[in-house]
């Protein structure tokens, strides 16, 4: 049994994201970057299950620029047998259907028998690209996995709904997307760093995978969010009603 991971590189969840003064992007330079926290989730699940002896391999892919490699070598220092590595410009805006399309073109060269993505990227927040994967794809899906058993040719994934737990049972080939409750990604330790870089990584050129990217969305402007206003002290509750009541929130 194959897996496919998608894997994403992303501003680091513990940067303090900063808007560019012309308002065209947030700022990059010198800012540390590190696999998206749901896809390193995504990952954990698909080593686990070759530790299982279900899978036999773990391929992990990223669509990123070329100075990505370090990311994927990441990628497979935590364990992953190889990497596919489709090079885009410095700058590129990936949107998820082109993501989506990107990740097909591997599914057919790969013909993997489950693919596992992080449910969201936490850059922009979308949770689109594992859904319209499996549309293209035509394969069942099973999205926001809390807890994931493959057995018999099925996939059989707990979730989280408003109303408890959900339990889907899928046939494979199909797409899971992983959310935080599924597992805590492993440690990665100097040996397993030194492993990664003798482990294959390929790598593809973007525009030869022929990938409609359509038209998308254009984003015109960014803006930090408005700076939280100054605090007050009162003397009591009905001091405290007057002063919501004033400011309207009341």
């Amino acid at each position: 049994m194959k897996i496919l991971v998608g894997y994403k590189r992303v501003v680091d969840y513990n940067v303090r994201i900063q808007v560019r003064p012309d308002g065209t992007g947030v700022v990059t330079e010198g800012v540390k970057l590190s696999a998206n926290p749901f896809d390193e989730i995504a990952l954990e699940e698909a080593l686990r299950l070759r530790d299982k002896g279900i899978a036999t391999e773990v391929v992990v892919a990223t669509i990123a620029p070329a100075d990505a490699q370090a990311h994927l070598r990441n990628g497979l220092a935590m364990g992953a047998n190889r990497a596919i590595h489709v090079v885009v410009e410095p700058g590129t805006d990936v949107q998820p259907l082109a993501a989506a399309r990107t990740l097909l073109k591997l599914v057919e060269r790969e013909q993997p028998d489950l693919v596992i993505l992080g449910k969201q990227a936490i850059d922009d927040d979308a949770n689109q690209t594992g859904q319209m994967l499996a549309t293209l794809w035509g394969r069942p899906q099973a999205t926001f996995a809390g807890k994931l058993d493959v057995a018999d040719g099925k996939a059989t994934v707990v979730r989280e709904v408003d109303a408890g737990l959900e339990t889907l049972e899928v046939d494979l080939p199909a797409v899971v997307t992983t959310d935080l409750r599924l597992n805590e990604p492993r440690f990665i330790k100097l040996p397993d760093i030194m492993k990664a870089k003798s482990k294959p990584l390929e790598t593809l050129a973007f525009a030869d995978l022929g990938v409609d990217t359509g038209a998308g969305f254009k984003t015109t402007q960014y803006a930090p969010p408005p700076k939280r206003s100054k605090g007050i002290m009162v003397k009591d509750a009905a001091e405290l009603v007057a002063a919501l009541k004033s400011r309207g929130l009341l």
